[in-house]
């Protein structure tokens, strides 16, 4: 799909305007990454890998927890998302990937082996980078993660294959799309409110559509059961927490993830709908602060 910029995309990310921005940034190889490194410095190191549309500001509440729970933590904004640079490469899960690798290198934090967080598409990403670097994952944490559906002619990511399509559907409908996804995903409509908020602002710099629709087209959330089977057979610790009341990905999904995933333990979090970090971050910090602990005191035995 060619790049292009949508209506109402009135901002540009530059070094200038960066100045101003909470975080940090650093220049990886495929553009400038956007993230926070927070929380004890002996402590054992959380990475987390977002869905489709967040920026870091949606682990804020989660970390919080997390950090004081000794833990110290990791977040980024995806290529595309949030303050990191909206880039002309393919966004696809290797991208995801790299940036991760990249980030956790070059940050000097592999090391010792990471726990990795991921959720809805970014759990996917988390089980790609998994695959590449089974060694430095010590835990692996999946909340309702996408890529369990079966691919039907009529879905989204098969009809957006022709490019000219594609732009045409995300330059013409594409922002109406994005609210009506972020509709879904919040079960307290006050929650809803404050996410739509905080991933439109993000979307108000040029290049944000084409970065969303671009990965719908070579990102498959779709008929992944291949890379759940292939990340229970690497043997990492395994944590699978899922929204009770999740519309995205549904909880119908779980005994199938359990399945191939074969993890160690798995949580249904009640009055919770697919954002489970955002909706729930003491309930899913009350779960991976455990699960982290048992692993490290069984690697330090």
């Amino acid at each position: 799909m060619k790049y292009f910029v949508a209506s109402g995309e009135d901002r540009r990310l530059t070094a200038e305007t960066r100045q101003a921005m909470p975080g940090s940034f650093i220049e990886l190889s495929d553009g400038v990454t956007h993230y926070e490194l927070t929380g004890p410095e002996d402590g054992d190191v959380v990475v987390m890998a977002g869905g489709l549309t967040i920026p870091l500001f949606y682990w804020d509440s989660l970390v919080t927890e997390l950090n004081a729970r000794g833990l110290r933590t990791l977040t980024c904004s995806a290529y595309g998302r949030g303050f990191s640079d909206r880039v002309r490469a393919r966004y696809d899960e290797s991208l995801f990937a790299r940036q991760l690798a990249e980030l956790t290198d070059r940050l000097g934090l592999t090391a010792r082996p990471l726990h990795l967080v991921g959720t809805s598409m970014g759990a996917l990403v988390a089980m790609t980078y998994a695959a590449q670097r089974p060694a430095s994952v010590s835990t692996l944490t999946l909340v309702g993660p996408a890529g369990l559906t079966k691919p039907r002619p009529t879905s989204p990511h098969r009809l957006l294959r022709n490019d000219r399509l594609a732009g045409l559907v995300a330059r013409r409908r594409g922002l109406q799309i994005l609210k009506g996804h972020l509709g879904h995903n919040v079960r307290d409509p006050d929650l809803g409110a404050e996410l739509t908020e905080m991933v439109l602002d993000a979307f108000r710099y040029e290049g944000s559509l084409y970065a969303v629709f671009d990965t719908l087209q070579h990102l498959p959330v779709a008929g992944r059961g291949d890379l759940f089977r292939q990340t229970g057979a690497l043997g990492i610790p395994t944590l699978l927490l899922w929204g009770a009341e999740d519309q995205v990905t549904p909880l119908a999904h779980l005994d199938t993830a359990r399945t191939l995933l074969k993890p160690q333990h798995h949580q249904v979090i009640a009055e919770c709908g697919h954002m489970a970090p955002f909706e729930r971050p003491r309930d899913v910090a009350d779960q991976i602060a455990p699960f982290v602990a048992a692993r490290t005191e069984r690697l330090d035995s």
